[in-house]
């Protein structure tokens, strides 16, 4: 049986290691039918919205995509069309798992982290006023008479929305994860001693969900603290579930741990929908190049492969990545001890060598 998959490419850098894990996944036998779509800047210029109906059309159809990095316009041009994407097809669990691999020069060998964010709430809501505005002139005025206090007149101000809905769900979507997956613990990641309404609705719905699971251990930290203790001992930690900035900035902190950006991948959730993308962004300026960690996306596609319940080929394609990290050949310039070792090779060359352990 084939499986159904809207493929995106992405930008920057994106095609490249997209096409790279297209390789290595049809390398491992699973037959796959590849739906092409854009989203982003080229789509914004073939069909005037980053983000065209035809593609969200796709992904429902086929339940499932796999997509490589989109450049996000920093402070202007398009809102983040990642964010938009998770929020039209409500894919609220970023799931992204942080793991050691043997021959990587990371500062641990024996992390295994898995950072569960919420995906549609927080600072990333998209509610945004800026300087200027009549808006944010009458949401200062409310701001004073309510609170007595001064928003600045030459302030934006961004909205961080937190629901006990949203933050309960995600957190029965971690413990399932966990139970699914093996996993022992669950940790809550708050900072509710300051932000005591908008993270206390998120450690409220936690301390509630985890009496449901009385198999897991459930631990919560405050969010300063717990960037601490995984810089200290990261091995303490097993899931740790998050509101969504919190997540954004975690996942990238426990990929530092592991080796980088370049090793870590991405599943975003919904209730009968996936979209799997690698955590690092399209880095434009090496755009064609051909010298891309591809890995991430790779490792995406085997946590797509274990979605669509190919789990022996997940575990084939996973080992095939892992002896070829190992052996610390056929690796790119971001896996070298030395970044300027010129035995690192392309982004081509990583799936020649990762199909090379499959066949």
């Amino acid at each position: 049986m084939k499986h159904r998959v809207t493929f995106i490419p992405g930008d920057g850098v994106g095609p490249e290691v997209a096409e790279a894990t297209r390789r290595v996944l049809e390398a491992t036998g699973v037959a796959f039918e590849w739906q092409y779509q854009i989203i982003g800047a080229e789509a914004q210029q073939k069909t005037g919205t980053p983000l065209p109906p035809v593609t969200l059309d796709s992904i429902r159809s086929n339940s499932v995509a796999i997509k490589g990095p989109v450049t996000t316009p920093i402070a202007s041009g398009f809102r983040s069309v990642n964010v938009a994407l998770r929020q039209e097809l409500d894919l609220y669990a970023c799931v992204r798992p942080c793991k050691s691999y043997p021959g990587v020069y990371a500062p641990y060998d024996d992390v295994d982290v898995v950072v569960v964010r919420e995906n549609t709430e927080g600072l990333y809501i998209g509610i945004e006023y800026d300087v200027g505005e009549p808006e944010t002139a009458r949401l200062a005025a409310l701001v004073q008479e309510t609170r007595g206090k001064v928003v600045a007149d030459d302030a934006a101000v961004s909205l961080r929305v937190i629901s006990y809905a949203g933050s309960r769900r995600i957190v029965r979507f971690a413990f399932d994860y966990a139970r699914a997956n093996g996993r022992k613990k669950v940790t809550a990641v708050h900072k509710s001693n300051i932000l005591k309404y908008s993270d206390g609705v998120f450690l409220r719905a936690a301390q509630t969900v985890a009496k449901e699971y009385p198999d897991i251990e459930f631990t919560d930290v405050l969010l300063d603290a717990c960037c601490m203790q995984l810089a200290k001992r990261p091995q303490q930690f097993d899931v740790l579930v998050t509101p969504n900035f919190y997540g954004d900035l975690l996942s990238d902190l426990c990929a530092g741990l592991v080796g980088g950006l370049g090793l870590a991948p991405g599943a975003n959730i919904g209730d009968g929908t996936a979209v799997f993308e690698p955590t690092h962004g399209s880095a434009p300026k090496y755009a064609g190049l051909n010298k891309v960690n591809p890995i991430a996306t790779m490792l995406s596609g085997v946590l797509m492969l274990r979605h669509l319940g190919e789990t022996e080929a997940a575990e084939r394609l996973e080992g095939a990545i892992a002896s070829v990290l190992s052996e610390g050949k056929s690796v790119t310039y971001d896996m070298k001890a030395d970044r300027d070792d010129m035995t690192a090779v392309t982004t081509s060359e990583v799936a020649d060598a990762v199909i090379g352990k499959l066949v």
